[in-house]
């Protein structure tokens, strides 16, 4: 398993603009009843595109950053920002679901059942490397399904 894990998240800040960018989050360690998915596949829903954007005018986008870590930034209409406001200055994980194979579980037999195994999951963060899941929210996919076919599954 790799040591970096890069996540999107999208920002909001105080001056009216939103931030998407990349960065780097550790690798979480898995409780009892938790597994870590190294992401392969998450796809992109309606309910994921607002999370993403939000309320911005994404006609006032321009790109920064660098090639491996890429910013996006927008702004968010004055009148708008009431609704936003409890986003404000939170760098939001995005993504709802994904699927990928299980590269570390936790003690529980449940955990342990889905190691080196492909799952589905939901449950947010999914534009990442690996995350961190319960096994409750992870559906393990039938032998052969790859975690393209299985991305889906909850939507």
């Amino acid at each position: 398993m790799s040591n970096i894990n890069i996540e999107l998240t999208s920002t909001i800040s105080e001056d009216n603009k939103l931030e998407l960018a990349l960065g780097e989050i550790e690798i979480p360690q898995p409780g009892e009843n938790q597994v870590v998915i190294r992401i392969e596949a998450a796809p992109l829903n309606p309910s994921d595109l607002g999370v993403m954007f939000s309320a911005a005018d994404m006609t006032t986008a321009s790109q920064s950053g660098s090639a491996d870590r890429p910013i996006i930034s927008a702004d968010v209409p004055a009148e708008f920002m009431d609704a936003v406001k409890k986003r404000v200055g939170k760098p939001i994980p995005v993504g709802n679901e994904g699927a990928g194979t299980v590269v570390a579980a936790g003690s529980s037999a449940a955990a342990q059942n889905l190691m080196g195994k492909t799952v589905a999951f939901i449950g947010g963060g999914s534009y990442r490397k690996y995350l961190c899941a319960n096994v409750q929210s992870c559906l393990e996919l039938e032998s052969g399904t790859t975690a393209v076919e299985g991305a889906s599954s909850y939507v």
